[in-house]
């Protein structure tokens, strides 16, 4: 048996460019339609910052910031309701649409130009695995008020309707509506004929 050889990590990277906190944060600020004073730009810049701020070592220079940050993640959940910490796995440009009673688990992940909108609610359906989170796939529009809850993924390009319950995987490209939500079918073209 021929031994397979390893590709390296920096493999991965060669494709997408790691950026530094002040592009992340420019790109950012570009996609919410370059207003800082949003609070779905603030609350994203935020947990940017946090996740930044876990680079820096010794732990000694870092205390500052973690407390810096943990003042700056209250101010945003409390002020505009957008709770977004720093464990969550977000994707570039992804855009809170709007502020109050947005609620994401630690451990969600959020692929890259997502849409998440007011009321949305990221989280674990059952006690006994409070691990499990969402996984959301690039250019995803979560509706207002939607609740996705569990280890469920959501494929690129889906979409959940406003107030929509997920609690299973929506395919990519699909629409997901209704409590608990079923995926929308395509209307046949041919039934018109």
């Amino acid at each position: 048996m021929v031994a397979q050889p390893e590709i390296p990590a920096t493999a991965d990277r060669a494709q997408t460019p790691v950026l530094g906190l002040w592009q992340q944060i420019k790109e950012d600020w570009i996609a919410h339609g370059r207003d800082w004073t949003k609070p779905g730009f603030r609350a994203v810049a935020v947990q940017r910052f946090g996740v930044w701020r876990m680079q820096v070592e010794p732990k000694l220079l870092r205390a500052p910031l973690s407390i810096l940050y943990r003042s700056l993640y209250r101010k945003i959940r409390n002020t505009y309701g957008i709770d977004l910490p720093y464990t969550v796995k977000l994707g570039r440009r992804v855009i809170v649409e709007h502020q109050g009673a947005i609620v994401i688990h630690g451990y969600c992940t959020i692929g890259d130009d997502c849409i998440i909108r007011q009321g949305v609610t990221l989280g674990n359906r059952y006690l006994d695995r409070p691990l499990e989170a969402p996984k959301l796939g690039a250019r995803v529009n979560v509706g207002a008020g939607a609740k996705i809850l569990g280890g469920v993924s959501l494929g690129d390009g889906a979409n959940i309707g406003a107030n929509a319950v997920v609690l299973s995987d929506v395919p990519a490209g699909q629409t997901a509506v209704g409590i608990p939500a079923k995926l929308l079918q395509p209307k046949n073209n041919h039934e018109n004929a």
